[in-house]
C-alpha cells in the first residue's frame, strides 16, 4: 500500500500531522495508524491462507490468470493483442504494411489492382442556364 511512498513524502506527512494534530497527539495517531494497518494485513493474510486451504491445488489455477493480467498491465495494447490473439506472431501484419509492391506470404502472390478508367469531367453550365432537374432522384 505504501510501497511508492519515499522518505520525502513520509517527512511531509509527519510535518502535516504535526501541524494538524499537534505534538501531543501525533505519537498516539501514529501508533493507532500502525496498529490498524498491521491488523488489516493480518486479516488479509489470514483470508488468503484460509482460501488456499479451502481450495487446495485449485488456488494456483486462480492465481495464474491473475498473474497473466498483471503482466499485461505493463504491455502496450498492440503487444497484448499480439500475444493473446496471434500467439506472439505478428509477422503477417508487419509484412502486409511494409511494402505494398511485395507479395504477401499468407496467400501467395496477390493480383495487382487494375487502375480505374478516367471518368469524363462534365462541362460547366453557361451563366444563366438553370441547373438540370431529375424528378426520379428527388
Amino acid at each position: 500500500m505504501f510501497a511508492n511512498v519515499g522518505w520525502g513524502e513520509m517527512l511531509l506527512l509527519v510535518v502535516v500531522g504535526l501541524v494538524i494534530l499537534g505534538p501531543e497527539r501525533l505519537p498516539g495517531a501514529i501508533r493507532w495508524t500502525s496498529s490498524t494497518l498491521r491488523q488489516a494485513r493480518d486479516y488479509i493474510s489470514g483470508a488468503t491462507s484460509q482460501l488456499r486451504d479451502d481450495l487446495g491445488p485449485d488456488f494456483e489455477d486462480l492465481r495464474q490468470p491473475l498473474s497473466e493480467l498483471q503482466k499485461l498491465r505493463g504491455m502496450t495494447p498492440r503487444a497484448a493483442l499480439t500475444k493473446h490473439l496471434l500467439d506472439g506472431d505478428d509477422s503477417w501484419i508487419s509484412e502486409a504494411f511494409s511494402s505494398p509492391d511485395k507479395p504477401h506470404s499468407a496467400g501467395g502472390p496477390q493480383p495487382q489492382p487494375q487502375p480505374e478508367p478516367a471518368k469524363p469531367v462534365p462541362e460547366p453550365l453557361p451563366p444563366g442556364t438553370p441547373a438540370p432537374f431529375d424528378s426520379d432522384a428527388t
